[in-house]
């Protein structure tokens, strides 16, 4: 059990919701932005950015409908942590730009990093019974 009173359940599900809900919602905006997400891609070196960009969306918001819904939880909540890390390390890479541009790149790397954060803690308790969830699970 992930919470021990009602008010634990829904405050979990909320927790959910919101989490999964913002990074679905992330991943639709890869496929509404992807030549200007895949050039973005490419001028920071990532091979195939087109596919990489559509893929990511994918991840996303599969992901984040998975943990919202509490749908194979373990995948959902690994593929986000997974992606987030990747992507603040690959994409924000603060380190290794102008002066200029340092703060936005900071400012991205560390959401993905406080997000992977989320991300894993929702991935610790991926093999518990989800209140409020579909309860459909891999492992």
């Amino acid at each position: 059990m992930v919470a021990e009173s009602a008010a634990g359940d829904v405050a979990f599900l909320l927790a959910r919701v919101l989490f999964g809900g913002v990074l679905a919602f992330m991943g639709i905006n890869h496929f509404s932005g992807v030549e200007g997400m895949a050039g973005y891609a490419q001028m920071k070196g990532i091979p195939a950015p087109t596919f990489s960009v559509v893929a990511s969306g994918v991840m996303l918001v599969l992901g984040g409908v998975g943990v919202a819904l509490g749908v194979a939880p373990v995948l959902s909540a690994g593929a986000l942590a997974t992606f987030l890390l990747v992507s603040a390390v690959t994409m924000h890479d603060f380190w290794a730009v102008p002066d200029d541009q340092a703060q936005d790149e900071m400012t991205g790397f560390l959401k993905n990093v406080a997000l992977a954060g989320g991300a894993l803690g929702f991935l610790a308790l991926g093999g518990q019974a989800w209140p409020y969830a579909v309860g459909v699970g891999l492992f």
